[in-house]
């Protein structure tokens, strides 16, 4: 499980993120939704223990990942807006060098890479430098890095921005993979279609706060709307959006 209870963080006089609080359980993939500058990706770095909150606490498993954060990461698998592979190094290189970080090494770790390499449909490409891969491949690999260690928590952070239809279906196969093996998921875009696809509970956010959560049935009635999309607009419209110039998220 994954908490955030009162996040605030401001970067100068630009408040980023005030009053952030949801739960992501087990078994769930929780989408954090919200225009580009909503605050997304400062919540995500947060919880990934990245960045220190100005107030507030969140937790991984019940671990704090700033006071324990080697406890935290074990838990935790992060696929940051920063993808950063290397690009001379093959696609099971790549992954293998983040596992041997983890603390896997021989077998156990090859028939893991093996593993998700098949769910992501990287077999053809495990022995290539990731350096001529197509967006898509990257983003697999990318993937495959975080979740090596078979983390009980996995945090995605827009990973189907850009992303062809056959790469982005793969994806989301792989998300709900995660999903049936009680994994507890937490998802981040801006892309409506996305998150009526994958998530289960919807936290809306807007100007850095949450303005409403639930699933995207519920966001619909609350709003008396017939799509996730104009239910969105119905419960963001009326938020001030402050001046964040160069914090994004």
């Amino acid at each position: 499980m994954i908490e955030a209870n009162e996040l605030h963080k401001r970067f100068g006089s630009v408040t980023a993120v005030e009053g952030v609080t949801f739960r992501a359980p087990d078994g769930v993939i929780t989408g954090l939704l919200g225009p580009n500058g909503a605050g997304k990706t400062t919540v995500l770095r947060i919880v990934s223990g990245l960045v220190l909150p100005d107030r507030g606490w969140t937790a991984i498993d019940g671990i704090d990942p700033h006071r324990e954060p080697a406890r935290a990461r074990s838990k935790l698998g992060s696929l940051p807006d920063a993808r950063g592979l290397y690009g001379r190094l093959t696609a099971r290189e790549n992954v293998r060098y983040f596992g041997k970080l983890c603390g896997l090494d021989g077998a156990p770790l090859e028939r893991r890479i093996d593993d998700l390499f098949e769910l992501l449909e990287l077999g053809p490409l495990r022995d290539r430098a990731v350096l001529g891969f197509s967006q898509g491949e990257r983003m697999k690999v990318a993937i495959a890095r975080a979740v090596i260690h078979d983390p009980e928590n996995v945090i995605l952070d827009e990973p189907t921005n850009g992303l062809d239809v056959l790469s982005t279906r793969s994806l989301r196969l792989f998300i709900r993979e995660l999903k049936a093996r009680g994994r507890t998921v937490v998802f981040s875009s801006h892309v409506m279609q996305e998150v009526a696809a994958l998530c289960d509970v919807v936290v809306v956010m807007s100007a850095g706060r949450v303005v409403a959560c639930g699933t995207t049935d519920e966001l619909r009635a609350r709003t008396g709307e017939g799509s996730l999309e104009d239910a969105f607009v119905a419960l963001t419209s009326h938020v001030r959006e402050p001046d964040l110039g160069e914090v994004t998220a």
